[in-house]
């Protein structure tokens, strides 16, 4: 098995896709209060800006940068779906552990493979503020691509919505965007 090494770019912008075990689940948005929580917990202790974020019912995207002294992201999304893992089973969302997974109660699995995650994430290093754009954008509107919504600001479990509130962005946003107009967008 090959071993593959993660870049730690420090304060370089990175976008990520980080998904279900079970596609087609909807436990990511059933739980989605659950998910803000292990986000803030870990943001609590492990610092990171959040430049976009939406949550689908099955997976979510995110462009996060990480401080210079402390880049280690995959630590992050470790501790993430470990914590949400934990709660969604105490809050009974989701099956408890069954009597022939007792090596997973006692922490044989690493953390966040519960059963619920695919073991990894995919993730883009942003070369530049363009390609940052490009990724926050393509945050907002995936929720319209998979025809959950029609537009952007429709979509519940998105950070267009704070950027709309702190005026960054047009609330009619994805309408330009979906039209090509992407200066008008951004």
């Amino acid at each position: 098995m090959s071993a593959y090494i993660r870049p730690c770019t420090p304060n370089t912008p990175v976008f990520f896709t980080v998904c279900l075990a079970e596609r087609g689940s909807t436990l990511l948005i059933d739980a989605l209060d659950v998910l803000r929580a292990a986000v803030a917990h870990v943001k609590s202790y492990r610092p990171f800006d959040i430049l976009a974020f939406v949550v689908l019912p099955d997976h979510l995207h995110a462009v996060l940068r990480f401080p210079e002294d402390d880049p280690n992201y995959s630590q992050r999304w470790g501790s993430i779906k470990a914590q949400f893992s934990r709660d969604v089973r105490r809050a009974g969302l989701v099956p408890p552990w069954p009597v022939a997974d007792a090596e997973a109660q006692r922490g044989l699995f690493r953390k966040g493979e519960a059963g619920l995650w695919q073991k990894r994430f995919r993730e883009h290093h942003c070369g530049d503020e363009a390609e940052v754009e490009a990724q926050v954008r393509y945050c907002w509107a995936d929720p319209v691509k998979h025809g959950l919504v029609q537009r952007a600001t429709d979509w519940e479990a998105s950070s267009i919505h704070r950027e709309v509130r702190l005026g960054r962005v047009q609330p009619d946003w994805s309408a330009a965007f979906l039209n090509g107009n992407l200066g008008e967008a951004a």
